[in-house]
């Protein structure tokens, strides 16, 4: 049996500093990478490829992924709403920068806030979790407000399909904690998410028209390895083993640390502005997932 601990170690901390860089770094790599694979395409060789590293993975280490446990519905609806939200996180990054995405994409824990209460009654929102959903809504507001005026559609309709990212994220979790797949290993609750994305992303590519070209540049191959091997397989078993062991509502504080880097790649890399708006709203998400993650004190 897992021993929970208390608090965060040093290894903790490391692999959530560590997994919350790539993952601002991932989302200006896949945005990069755009002009050489179609955004759908794309997540679909990345699932494909954490699907078969993940089987190999629980092949060497002996865990069981097919065995009846009364969990196959729960983790079809599971992969299917991941799938839907990295189809909007991937087509978004086509219309808004990848720092204005990723800021959107993590209001997913106040989804939870706000929905997991209804199937689970101890998750009830306390007051200073109101006040953290606040924080959330000003954000979204200070954004989105700034996307309109800047006169482009593309710009507030990438907006839109990060927030919806968000929420189908959100809907993941809320589904993976009300259902029977909160008992299962990290390793097949992963696996019903990559493998649902590999069967259903390919479909949604070739309905939305995009072009599959197997002609892949150094920089194309060297992302697309990158996404599949550090991001979808090595960094999610690491968040999936970390909530497993760790306090959750502490672990959770440290995704604010994704939206920062997402910010600081973005502005180095891809020469995305940085403005006030963003920066403002950037603090107010990291301070109302800091409040709605924030244990009673009694």
């Amino acid at each position: 049996m897992t021993t929970r601990k208390t608090h965060l170690d040093t290894l903790s901390i490391s692999l959530l500093l560590v997994c919350c860089l790539f993952w601002g770094f991932q989302q200006v790599l896949v945005k990069a990478t755009l002009v050489e694979v179609p955004p759908v395409f794309q997540a679909s060789i990345r699932f494909a490829g954490a699907t078969l590293l993940l089987w190999l993975w629980c092949a060497w280490r002996g865990v069981r992924l097919f065995s009846a446990d009364g969990t196959l519905g729960a983790g079809l609806l599971a992969g299917g709403l991941f799938a839907i939200e990295f189809a909007c996180l991937y087509v978004g990054l086509q219309y808004t920068s990848a720092s204005r995405l990723t800021v959107f994409l993590y209001t997913s824990p106040f989804w939870v806030a706000v929905l997991l209460p209804l199937w689970v009654a101890s998750e009830k929102l306390r007051p200073v979790q109101w006040i953290g959903l606040a924080c959330a809504f000003a954000a979204v507001a200070f954004a989105l407000r700034e996307g309109f005026s800047a006169g482009a559609a593309s710009t507030w309709s990438g907006d839109l399909l990060a927030l919806a990212a968000g929420m189908f994220w959100g809907l993941t979790t809320v589904v993976i904690r009300a259902s029977s797949l909160a008992r299962v290993s990290a390793e097949k609750l992963l696996f019903y998410q990559v493998a649902v994305s590999t069967a259903a992303l390919p479909f949604l590519s070739l309905a939305l028209g995009e072009q599959w070209v197997w002609a892949f540049s150094p920089f194309a191959v060297t992302s697309l390895l990158l996404q599949t091997v550090v991001g979808a397989f090595a960094s999610y078993l690491a968040w999936m083993w970390m909530l497993g062991r760790y306090p959750a509502t502490k672990i959770s504080v440290f995704v604010f640390l994704t939206p920062l880097f997402a910010l600081l790649f973005g502005a180095l890399w891809l020469k995305e502005s940085v403005t006030p708006s963003l920066l403002a709203a950037l603090v107010l998400v990291a301070v109302g997932i800091v409040l709605v993650n924030r244990k009673p004190t009694t």
